[in-house]
């Protein structure tokens, strides 16, 4: 009997947790085909430098605990594995770990990045000789993986920025008269606009706001800009703009590109809601306030999506049953039956057709100004961010867990990661 291996990778989320959660309890309950679940510690990091965490030294009690905890319980990475051919000895020092605590089960929950590893390392059994069934859990706020209709990850944080969006600009339009007149929000989205969409969201039928959004899969035309945010004052006195942090000009560059690079050598963003908020106070002379939503997006488990939270769960109860049945080097995906009643199930996804793509808004998602979203947009969106799911309370503050993380001890030497 086999023991599995699973780890957490790139930006965190507040339901990642849920994930593991679903892993864990899923691989629990199936004792007879699963020995115990190792977790990395700082993700594929953590197989490496065999610095593994014994997660059957923890209670049900705590393990359960994480579908209602944010961030990542066994710490996450930014590191991304080359190929079998660049780099051989992270592969056999991968193989010499998995052999030294009998793994035969590999599950990584992340992004496109982390797709990529889990395809890599499912590559074992055909290229070096070892035997591994990998499967790729997703989890990415940006909602940029294709396949998947969304992603575990998003719907919490399309929840945040709606919420969000929409109280601080009722607080802009008490303020307006004589005060505020703007205000930026920057979201996360290197490449694709869904969260900046789901600002949007924070004006319906019942509730009209002026809200202007600027995509990344648009290309910012400053006098266009002007001219929305100077109309949409003048109408309502107030607005409140949207702008993804991977907005880009006509040349293709990053409206906040600084030329700092991430682990895996993407632009290290991060902003442009300055930039924004300086155009509106220099062109058109409108006072204005700005806030970047950052790490506080991803980890506001207070307000998750009770759909993101289930769907969390689910790919990681998925991911462990699809190993059993030997399925290798795939990823549950998530699939829209309807949206009225808003209906999914889980499907299975080959992991070729998930690694190193993204998928960004569709244009018809996008309304023909640029600025704001369409009705099919909204019909995608809304069913992702319904239903709360608070975590428990005490003296006011939200009950988190923290495992005990105790390390298995190492049977091997050191590797330089």
């Amino acid at each position: 009997m086999k023991n599995a291996f699973y780890a957490q990778s790139g930006g965190v989320t507040s339901v990642i947790n849920a994930s593991a959660c679903g892993v864990i309890e899923t691989a629990r309950k199936h004792k007879g085909k699963i020995g115990k679940v190792f977790a990395g510690r700082n993700g594929i990091i953590g197989a490496l430098a065999e610095d593994l965490i014994d997660t059957s030294k923890e209670s049900a009690k705590a393990i359960a605990a994480l579908r209602h905890t944010p961030a990542g319980a066994f710490g996450s990475c930014r590191y991304k594995l080359k190929s079998i051919e660049e780099h051989r000895a992270q592969y056999e020092r991968l193989i010499e770990v998995f052999r030294a605590h009998n793994i035969g089960f590999f599950f990584y929950n992340g992004g496109g990045d982390s797709a990529d590893t889990c395809l890599k390392v499912s590559q074992l059994s055909e290229k070096l000789g070892y035997p591994i069934t990998a499967v790729h859990v997703p989890k990415t706020v940006d909602n940029d993986l294709p396949i998947t209709d969304n992603c575990p990850g998003f719907g919490s944080v399309a929840k945040y920025i709606a919420v969000s969006t929409r109280e601080a600009t009722l607080d802009v339009a008490s303020m307006a008269k004589t005060s505020t007149k703007v205000f930026v929000i920057e979201v996360m989205g290197r490449h694709a606009g869904w969260i900046a969409a789901a600002g949007a969201l924070a004006s319906d039928k019942e509730m009209e706001l002026p809200i202007v959004v600027l995509f990344p899969e648009i290309a910012f035309n400053q006098a266009k800009f002007l001219a929305k945010v100077d109309a949409t004052v003048k109408k309502f006195g107030y607005c409140t703009v949207v702008v993804s942090e991977g907005v880009k000009g006509a040349d293709g560059k990053f409206l906040s590109d600084q030329g700092l690079r991430d682990a895996f050598g993407h632009a290290q963003l991060g902003g442009v809601a300055p930039v924004i908020a300086g155009l509106v106070k220099n062109e058109l002379n409108l006072k204005y306030h700005w806030a970047v939503a950052d790490y506080l997006q991803r980890a506001a488990r207070h307000v998750a999506s009770k759909t993101d939270v289930l769907q969390a769960y689910a790919t990681g109860k998925a991911a462990v049953e699809v190993a059993l049945k030997g399925r290798n080097s795939v990823m549950p995906a998530i699939k829209r039956v309807s949206n009225r009643p808003y209906k999914w199930k889980i499907e299975i996804a080959e992991l070729k057709d998930v690694a190193n793509k993204e998928k960004f808004m569709p244009r018809d998602f996008i309304s023909e100004d640029g600025f704001g979203i369409t009705a099919k947009c909204r019909q995608y969106l809304t069913p992702l961010i319904q239903g709360e799911d608070y975590p428990p309370y005490k003296n006011g503050l939200p009950q988190y867990v923290r495992l005990k993380n105790v390390g298995v001890k190492k049977k091997l030497g050191e590797f330089k990661v």
